[in-house]
């Protein structure tokens, strides 16, 4: 049963730590740590990441451990790094990497634990494919009370350099929304500040505006969405949103649509196309997305139930229209790409690969809000062939959900957030692809302490790549916020 007025709840923020996932006993280790003897946090063993990414910083999760040793060979080349906290300094990661691509790094670890000495060994392979260099994402207090403390940043996976895009502090205090790439290009992209003095900051061609994508006739604002390959047109669901909390549910929120439709915004003429067959009253449509081609628009929509009542019944399906790139308009000709009724479940966030070949969604049993659905998955479905990808072995536990994704420009590697672990901070994690679509062990960003994660206490939200930096700064933000708004008709 869900509550339908909003009340006070205090979500503790606590740094957690617990057993690790190889059963209970002595050894007090860090919350999703690694299996094996020797427990390390973040877990990077047996994973698959690129050659250009940041050094694996990690540290032995394991109480008592002393007089670690670390030793790293690849080819010719061994690094032995001492002590219990293992933290590159960045030359030397980048010396020992380079040239291992498609290679194995042996690891391999002694420590003393309570007084005997424990060995342990694994492999790291390094990937052909390099990642995009540039991810956005949303910094943000895991609590409803604390959304207006909010900052868009952006951070270089090849180094540890963090920028400011936006932030709550220049901004008034105002809640804003995260940056997408368009084909994840650093000069074609958007975000959302919101309040009295927001609006839709567009980075087209390295240039900003700021607009006001509201239209009579529309619900409401933009909100979710994503622009067309050609930077002209942006397709976007226009939402009446409201949150409610749960009273018995292992889900602690909802946040649902009482209303949604799909609208385009037509950049060049600076008017909305609002098309009523996107927008029934009797249909819920949200989450539209660009095919890689841009000639198709993939889309969620779900029957109206009776809400909050009802939530446990509000299951969305996924859904693809032509779309014509010449007048904006959506296609009444719709096809089901994913039926909620034949999975007993419900999709969100989807996104076609750079090569057209992969859809990828998130599939929770119910709505449209899954951060707090533990049950959350990443899937994804070929659309050659219309097969179903359960991506199995992304999925760890239902100890927290795996929701936003986004593909890096080559479809040969994608990022998720996830809750794993505390069920409380989203992280960044990143999956290598094979040509057939099998997915690597994730990792998690790395960072340049190797305890960062356990003291951090905010969640990484909708973690976005980028082949190229945005060049957006904080006082280019600002700019924006204090400027006039471009007003579509």
């Amino acid at each position: 049963m869900i509550r339908k007025t909003l009340g006070l709840i205090l979500l503790a923020a606590t740094v957690c730590l617990a057993v690790s996932c190889c059963g209970k006993g002595s050894a007090y280790t860090a919350v999703d740590g690694s299996c094996g003897p020797l427990t390390i946090y973040p877990d990077y063993k047996e994973v698959t990441v690129p050659a250009n990414v940041a050094p694996l910083n990690f540290h032995y999760a394991i109480k008592d451990a002393k007089k670690a040793s670390t030793s790293f060979t690849v080819g010719d080349k061994t690094v032995i790094i001492k002590g219990t906290e293992v933290e590159w300094p960045l030359g030397k990661w980048k010396s020992f990497i380079a040239g291992a691509e498609g290679k194995t790094i042996s690891v391999s670890a002694e420590a003393r634990v309570s007084g005997q000495v424990v060995t342990d060994s694994w492999n790291i392979y390094v990937s052909e494919d390099p990642v995009d260099a540039y991810l956005t994402y949303r910094l943000i207090e895991p609590s409803f009370q604390m959304w207006h403390e909010v900052s868009i940043m952006e951070r270089c996976i090849e180094n540890f350099d963090e920028t400011t895009i936006c932030d709550y502090k220049h901004t008034d205090n105002a809640c804003m929304n995260c940056h997408t790439h368009v084909q994840q290009r650093g000069d074609l992209s958007f975000f959302y500040i919101r309040g009295p003095h927001g609006g839709t900051i567009l980075n087209r061609d390295g240039k900003l505006r700021k607009l006001t994508l509201n239209a009579p006739g529309m619900l409401s604002g933009t909100v979710y969405g994503e622009i067309h390959p050609s930077g002209r047109f942006g397709v976007f669901s226009t939402n009446i949103i409201l949150p409610s909390f749960h009273t018995t549910s292992r889900n602690r929120m909802e946040v649902y649509d009482s209303e949604s439709d799909l609208t385009v915004a037509d950049f060049d003429n600076n008017r909305m196309i609002n098309l009523p067959h996107v927008a029934a009253p009797s249909k819920l449509e949200t989450f539209p997305c660009f095919s890689a081609d841009g000639e198709s628009v993939f889309y969620c929509v779900a029957d109206s139930v009776s809400l909050p009542d009802d939530i446990g019944k509000l299951r969305y399906s996924l859904v693809r229209a032509a779309f014509n790139s010449e007048s904006g308009e959506i296609s009444d000709q719709i096809d089901t790409v994913w039926s909620a009724s034949a999975h007993n479940g419900s999709v969100c966030h989807p996104k076609t690969s750079p090569d057209g070949r992969w859809l990828m969604f998130t599939v929770a049993e119910y709505g449209t809000f899954p951060i707090d659905h533990g049950e959350s998955t990443i899937q994804m479905i070929d659309l050659e062939t219309g097969e179903l990808n359960a991506l199995a072995g992304v999925k760890k536990d239902e100890s927290g959900s795996d929701t936003y994704h986004s593909w890096s420009s080559d479809g040969k590697w994608f990022v998720f957030a996830s809750k794993r672990g505390d069920g409380q901070f989203a992280k960044p994690y990143f999956c290598h692809l094979d040509s057939e679509g099998n997915p690597s062990k994730p990792f998690v960003l790395p960072q340049k302490s190797s305890r960062f994660y356990e003291l951090n206490l905010k969640s990484f939200n909708v973690p976005d790549l980028g082949s190229s930096s945005t060049g957006i700064t904080v006082k280019d933000s600002k700019a924006m916020f204090d400027a006039q708004s471009e007003v579509f008709e």
